[in-house]
């Protein structure tokens, strides 16, 4: 339901205005037609991650149907979530994580390129030139790859290049 690129932008503002009623921080996102992916880590004494899921699917849907003078919800799931440091391998699961985030779109067939999909916090990263259109707190993993950004830039291609060739396995 998100195959226009108006309600990925009007998401994208649903996004930053959850940043200024919040405080967490917002590590990732990928936008695509049909779902969405956000990587947020909450803040100690801050709102849970249910409430601010809860603002950004009811702001959204209530968006959503105005623009298309439609009533009910948007969001028929609850959304699914994963603890980044539980994971076995906590700082390769994020950078894995980041790469699987940003390849989303070729995966759907939307763009041939990761850097070319507007929808992604993927610039944030790769491209400090590129500022996207929400705040992105760059993840303290990918910070600790290096002292400056061409050694964390060196660091974190080599997790690209490794998922570039499972990706070429896989399709």
């Amino acid at each position: 339901m998100m195959d226009h690129d108006l309600f990925k932008h009007l998401f994208m503002e649903v996004l930053a205005k959850t940043q200024n009623k919040y405080r967490f921080e917002l590590n990732a996102y990928q936008i695509m037609d049909n779902h969405i992916h956000l990587v947020i880590r909450t803040l100690p004494d801050e709102a849970p991650i249910s409430k601010i899921v809860q603002y950004i699917k009811a702001r959204f849907a209530e968006i959503y149907n105005k623009w298309t003078r439609r009533i009910g919800p948007f969001w028929n799931e609850r959304y699914h979530d994963t603890i980044i440091e539980h994971a076995r391998e906590p700082r390769y699961y994020l950078l894995w994580l980041l790469w699987y985030l940003a390849f989303n779109p070729i995966r759907s067939k939307a763009t041939d390129s990761p850097f070319k999909y507007p929808y992604s916090s993927i610039h944030a990263y790769v491209d400090p030139g590129k500022t996207p259109p929400i705040r992105v707190d760059l993840h303290r993993y990918f910070m600790e790859l290096g002292e400056n950004l061409k050694e964390r830039m060196n660091r974190f291609s080599i997790i690209e290049d490794a998922y570039r060739r499972r990706l070429a396995i896989i399709i």
